[in-house]
């Protein structure tokens, strides 16, 4: 187990409570210490799981109303959005497009059984790339915008097209908006190389359905890489911080028979290893998720890298994940680190010409080199799916 050291008392206690390893005996939650671990838990996101794992054991008239009201909200507010994403999955389906739901969205409608206890920001879905743009004159006429988040984002679609994800927003009542974005390329983010993700197409052909619905969603290996090379793009560490690595928790134990074998070739197949190896070894130390010992062996990247993003992690910590987790540089060094060698390096810095004509939208190769230069300006300066 590796020697994580960031962990308060707190912070330790939600640890010990997701991962079963507290008796529920004590009634801390209705006292002043339970105030202390609900305003950690809320900060972490997370007091709604940690809700309903003490409701199992005690009841949900024993707890609270803080807490139980915190999980009767979210339940209300997943249950909302798994709906809407039903109904657009259904009008899709209608054209002829299927589309699979990612990250916690998918885990949400296909894998954990409570909506309560999956609390989430937006949804992700995927399509194959010849779909998106048809997808998104559905989505406009069903009531969505286009959420332009310059610079964050692209200010128009087509760049949002070219970047592989657009964004979106509708009203689903007075009260709530659902966030919703749309992609063809499964991860994206700015450190991930093109060729470091399986395509859409591959995905989806391999993709199952959920069953009572038109959703579909990725195979278990998938599923679990998407994940982690999720987790991986938040650099384990930013928001939603702790509460992401539940995602592979999650994964993991809805899966007895993953195939670990497929598994750790479409990693090596990607070059992610490294990558992938902070994302499954966290929620194993964590909360004891049965990650076998030769997988992470296999994928465990040398000492002396293990030892400075170990130590890197331990100092910028996993809780507390909207406190600012990088410096400009530091982002950009710890993100370099993720690569499996220097090759793999250069080559995310430096794509092949036909991803950069693509992503750029330009077709005279005497621009090449400015979009190089624009490109590294990009991973340095801008927060843009590059």
């Amino acid at each position: 187990m590796t020697d994580w050291t960031w962990k308060g008392d707190m912070e330790g206690l939600l640890v010990n409570a997701l991962g079963n390893q507290t008796s529920g005996q004590s009634r801390w939650w209705d006292s002043d210490l339970g105030k202390q671990i609900f305003v950690t838990a809320t900060a972490n996101e997370v007091e709604t799981l940690l809700a309903h794992r003490q409701a199992d054991i005690v009841g949900w008239s024993a707890l609270p109303d803080g807490w139980s009201q915190a999980h009767e909200k979210t339940h209300q507010q997943i249950t909302d959005y798994l709906a809407e994403l039903d109904r657009i999955s259904d009008r899709l389906c209608q054209e002829g497009i299927p589309l699979v739901v990612l990250k916690n969205g998918g885990i949400a409608r296909g894998i954990y059984p409570c909506p309560g206890c999956c609390p989430m920001g937006d949804l992700d879905v995927l399509v194959e790339k010849r779909h998106f743009r048809r997808v998104h004159e559905i989505l406009l006429k069903e009531g969505y915008r286009l959420s332009i988040k310059p610079p964050l984002a692209p200010d128009n679609f087509e760049g949002a097209e070219n970047t592989g994800v657009a964004e979106y927003r509708k009203p689903l009542n007075s009260q709530l908006e659902l966030e919703l974005e749309l992609h063809w390329r499964p991860v994206t983010g700015r450190w991930i190389r093109p060729d470091q993700e399986p395509s859409a197409e591959e995905l989806m052909a391999r993709s199952v359905p959920i069953p009572g619905t038109v959703v579909r969603l990725l195979a278990s290996e998938d599923n679990l890489l998407q994940v982690a090379l999720h987790t991986a793009r938040h650099t384990y560490v930013r928001a939603p911080g702790f509460r992401l690595h539940l995602d592979v928790e999650r994964i993991v134990r809805a899966y007895p028979d993953l195939d670990w074998d497929i598994f750790v070739q479409r990693v090596n197949a990607l070059q992610v290893k490294t990558a992938v190896y902070f994302s499954l070894v966290i929620p194993h130390d964590l909360f004891g998720t049965p990650i076998p010992a030769p997988v992470l062996e296999t994928l465990r990247p040398p000492a002396w890298k293990e030892r400075l993003i170990i130590g890197w992690l331990n100092r910028t910590g996993l809780f507390s994940s909207h406190k600012r987790k990088f410096s400009k540089p530091g982002y950009i060094l710890f993100t370099a680190l993720l690569y499996d060698d220097c090759r793999g390096l250069l080559r995310s810095m430096f794509p092949d010409r036909t991803w950069m004509r693509e992503c750029y939208g330009f077709h005279n190769d005497l621009l090449l080199p400015y979009y190089y230069g624009r490109r590294l300006f990009d991973l340095a300066l801008r927060r843009v799916n590059t």
